[in-house]
């Protein structure tokens, strides 16, 4: 599909012209495998917006071929987790929800047999947000197997009671452990401190505020609306939430501590509530099948993707091409706005 009319012309805001044509070439001679949708935004306006076609899923029911275009939603998968963390700031700064310091029990309160382990009763919300809660949790299985942690987290009759019980690793703080388990635990918070179902909150606190009409949120078998994974949005929309981060239009003063590098992730890469912080400020939330938001705040810019190789050995392929060849070679020098 060829790209559809940006908002602004890509030599308008210190691209060269033909940024389209770079990522259709990109996209023609395979350097991005089962690349979906694109939206590039700069200085807050968009200046490239591209969907193609593909196999597809919400989670693990196959959606067949699908053509995508501008009202498509599609799974985030694990950028949901970086959104939660933005839907916990939106309550915090409201008074609804405990500091990111507070014990993750006193949250819980039936769950009184867990608090009486000394342990169990320092976690707190901030070791959560940070996925450093010291409980054993593996997600390196298939996310249709109940080896997956996730997956035997929602095969449990009760998400958090499950994250909560897990046995200890480590202590809680010292390493960073992907944990689908910590997003639920968060996504659980937000919705008792603010009682409402996660996607009201999202739809009247973050959505709705953005003009972002079109989403959906999967839930479990509970009916609850998965915080780890379930989010469905357009890339626009995913765009439209990167860039009021970028801007702080939403729970401003949040938005620095969330963003702040906490604690080590993988090479050069480190951790802060629940997005990933690189060299350079470049902020990105990941999901799986090569869904991302890459932020860029040096750069003003804003780059959404989504994806469907999912499970995938090369996942990060596609959207890694779309940033570093075609995007970031395609500024010119100078700031245009």
């Amino acid at each position: 599909m060829q790209p559809i009319s940006p908002e602004k012309a890509p030599e308008k805001a210190g691209f060269v012209p033909d940024l389209p044509q770079r990522l259709e070439a990109l996209v023609r001679r395979g350097g991005a495998p089962a690349l979906h949708g694109v939206v590039v935004a700069r200085h807050g306006a968009v200046v490239l917006e591209w969907y193609g076609g593909g196999e597809d899923y919400v989670l693990n029911t196959p959606l067949g071929h699908v053509d995508f275009g501008p009202d498509t939603p599609h799974d985030l998968r694990s950028v949901t987790k970086s959104v939660v963390a933005l839907l916990y700031g939106l309550a915090l700064e409201s008074g609804l929800v405990p500091d990111p310091g507070e014990p993750i029990l006193s949250v819980f309160p039936e769950y009184a047999d867990l608090a009486a382990d000394p342990r169990r009763a320092g976690l707190t919300i901030g070791h959560a947000l940070t996925m450093t809660l010291g409980l054993e949790w593996d997600e390196s299985a298939p996310y249709t197997s109940p080896a997956n942690s996730e997956i035997a987290m929602e095969m449990a009759p009760d998400r958090c009671r499950y994250v909560l019980g897990c046995p200890f690793a480590e202590e809680p703080g010292e390493r960073w452990r992907y944990s689908g388990g910590a997003a639920a635990l968060v996504g659980a918070i937000v919705e008792r401190g603010t009682g409402r179902r996660l996607e009201e909150f999202a739809r009247t606190a973050l959505f709705e505020p953005l003009g972002v009409a079109a989403f959906e949120w999967s839930a479990g078998s509970d009916g609850r609306a998965l915080a780890a994974s379930g989010l469905r949005l357009t890339p626009r929309g995913l765009a439209r939430i990167g860039q009021a981060v970028l801007d702080r239009e939403v729970a401003s003063g949040w938005i620095g501590e969330m963003l702040r590098p906490r604690v080590p992730a993988w090479e050069n890469v480190s951790y802060g509530y629940m997005w990933y912080v690189g060299p350079g400020a470049r902020t990105t939330a990941i999901g799986n099948g090569g869904q991302r938001l890459f932020l860029l705040p040096d750069l003003d810019l804003v780059v959404a993707v989504t994806a469907g190789d999912y499970n995938g050995p090369g996942q990060d392929t596609a959207p890694r091409a779309v940033l570093e060849n075609v995007v970031l070679p395609a500024l010119t020098s100078g700031d245009a706005r």
